[in-house]
């Protein structure tokens, strides 16, 4: 069992650390714009169906980054939503520049 976060502040450099691999980080990013694609698509179709895209675009990509790059489990199996937090602060992070990909 891994160790309990009583803040996202304390599990974020946990994440990062999960995350050290650039492809890892790049499936990561790229799964984000697909899944964001997908949720405007759904709102601008008014089409719930094109959520399953984006479910499937965001944590496939990211699993794939993890399994065969970082080689280690996703957070997201022992911290959910901290897990899912943290994809968007590391996209936005990413995105600002504070950390490469």
């Amino acid at each position: 069992m891994s160790k309990p976060y009583a803040t996202f502040r304390e599990f974020y450099p946990y994440y990062l650390s999960e995350h050290a691999n650039p492809t890892c980080r790049r499936l990561h990013y790229v799964g984000s714009a697909f899944a964001l694609a997908f949720l405007a698509l759904a709102i601008v179709r008014g089409n719930a169906w094109w959520l399953l895209g984006a479910l499937f675009s965001g944590y496939g990509f990211a699993w794939v980054g993890h399994f065969f790059f970082e080689k280690n489990r996703p957070a997201t199996f022992q911290h959910p939503f901290y897990s899912f937090l943290g994809d968007w602060v590391m996209l936005k992070d990413m995105l600002t520049g504070r950390i490469r990909f």
